[in-house]
């Protein structure tokens, strides 16, 4: 019989204690998206921009994080992850499976304001490209995104 070491043991035990973080849901990438808007709606967009650039934990917890989006350019306004596509325009560079997604989270917040767009996106705490699903929510002149990995 194979022993998993304590270590492994103890994290899993942990994972499933009350108060302690799990993997995000849906639930909770809607519920920053909409904490996300509403400190929009409060302190303004340059406001909001710099606080989740500044990897602000009301913006940043784990892998489930807010970025901020510009509705008629695609361009991406903060990312608290991977600051290093903030000022570009990848509204039609497709991910690892071949999908235009950043299109349709555009066209998606253009047309209906709000909703779900799956795609395959690089997870931080694993390195590896995964499965996604992101809420967006069209918010004036920028689309809020929140995305979870799906297992």
């Amino acid at each position: 019989m194979k022993l998993l070491p304590l270590l492994t043991i103890s994290t899993a035990l942990l994972l499933h204690l009350p108060g302690h973080a799990a993997e995000p849901t849906e639930k909770d990438a809607i519920a920053m998206v909409d904490k996300g808007a509403a400190y929009l709606k409060a302190h303004g967009k340059d406001e909001l921009i710099r606080k989740v650039a500044a990897k602000d934990p009301d913006f940043l917890q784990g892998t489930l994080y807010i970025d901020v989006r510009d509705l008629a350019t695609g361009i991406v306004l903060a990312h608290p992850v991977n600051a290093s596509i903030v000022g570009k325009d990848l509204t039609d560079m497709p991910d690892a499976s071949g999908k235009k997604y950043r299109r349709e989270i555009i066209d998606l917040a253009a047309k209906k304001g709000r909703g779900w767009v799956d795609y395959q996106y690089k997870n931080p705490a694993s390195g590896k490209i995964e499965p996604k699903t992101t809420y967006i929510l069209r918010v004036g002149d920028v689309v809020l995104e929140a995305g979870i990995y799906k297992k």
